[in-house]
């Protein structure tokens, strides 16, 4: 299993980050995209850095085209060293048109698109296939010598997915080469019952299997100690819980645990900014209708039974004393030691 660890703020410091992180045994340095650009995060990165992958978790795709997106991952892919794994998502619809000031259309479809068109531009540089892809959202027809960076020595950057609902899914099965399920609004049960089958329907299309694709493991976790510890570590959910279960595009992972009720009350506040009443209507039960809970005793086996379609996984644990550092980086190599089949249960 490869354990990530996440990187962020002013993209100056990510070099140090990375530096670190590599340093204290981590597999991935992981970015999102909030406030900072991930791309230029993870160039940054890679200066510093020499063996860690790198991965945007996620850079946002529609406000870009995808021939800006692949030739910024070309870039750093080669800098890196074939280190660079590009996260793709495609944000709500509310966020494209009023904060990035572009537009919208059906994203499942269209970023199947915007996926074939990065792989068909770096065809044409890495191998000199023609520059041949028409689709409904996204053209490539022209590439002269002049914008044509040639082939690099390293694999093309693979492709992960953001993913939450099922036409998503799908689409991450049939062209992407990794599945991000989105962490702040994801349980096992909507993993297993609705996402992870959709990547296998998409894996069929294709003709692919579950060897050609990567899953990021997922699902709301309350770890701690012991069980007093586990129901304070319930609380941390109760941030993304109100933000995202606010947003009606999530509200069908809801509908999964019979909480769309909640996902509308909390939509109704998100309208008037009432945000911490927000976090407060939220009750214990409904974190715990929604939280997997785990001992760290447990936690390795916890893993190889429970998230045993995943290569990969996000970790973190306190290390404020030498003891608490002690007993992460031990929980950290037992993590890293757990073999996963990478086939999803019953799949």
């Amino acid at each position: 299993m490869k354990i990530a660890t996440g990187i962020g703020g002013w993209p100056e410091t990510a070099g140090e980050q990375a530096k670190k992180a590599e340093a204290d045994g981590y597999d991935i340095v992981s970015c999102g995209e909030l406030s900072h650009d991930s791309i230029l995060t993870m160039a940054m990165a890679a200066t510093q850095s020499e063996k860690i992958e790198l991965h945007t978790s996620v850079t946002i795709a529609f406000p870009r085209s995808p021939m800006v997106l692949a030739m910024e991952a070309w870039d750093i892919q080669r800098m890196s060293k074939g280190r660079f794994v590009i996260g793709l998502g495609s944000q709500v619809k509310g966020h494209n048109e009023r904060r990035f000031g572009g537009t919208w259309s059906a994203a499942a479809p269209r970023m199947k698109e915007y996926v074939q068109m990065m792989k068909a531009v770096w065809d044409s540089w890495q191998d000199g296939a023609p520059a041949d892809f028409i689709g409904k959202d996204y053209r490539y027809t022209l590439m002269t010598p002049n914008f044509n960076p040639g082939p690099i020595d390293f694999p093309r950057p693979k492709i992960y997915l953001a993913v939450v609902g099922d036409a998503m899914a799908r689409v991450a099965g049939e062209v992407a080469d990794g599945v991000l399920p989105h962490g702040g609004i994801m349980t096992d049960k909507y993993m297993r019952e609705v996402l992870l089958p959709n990547v296998k329907i998409g894996l069929d299309r294709s003709g692919r299997t579950w060897d050609d694709i990567d899953i990021a493991s997922s699902g709301y976790l309350a770890l701690g100690e012991n069980e007093e510890a586990i129901e304070k570590s319930l609380e941390q959910y109760r941030v993304p819980l109100s933000f995202y279960g606010s947003t009606r595009s999530y509200h069908h992972v809801l509908r999964l645990h019979g909480l769309e009720e909640l996902g509308m009350r909390l939509h109704k506040l998100s309208l008037d900014g009432r945000w911490q009443e927000m976090q407060d209507i939220i009750t214990l039960d409904d974190l715990r209708a929604l939280t997997e809970t785990c001992t760290y005793d447990d936690y390795p086996a916890f893993v190889a039974s429970k998230r045993e379609y995943a290569s990969h996984m996000g970790f973190r644990m306190a290390t404020e004393s030498d003891d608490q550092k002690a007993r992460t980086l031990a929980m950290m190599k037992s993590l890293q030691q757990v073999q996963t089949p990478g086939v999803p249960a019953g799949l």
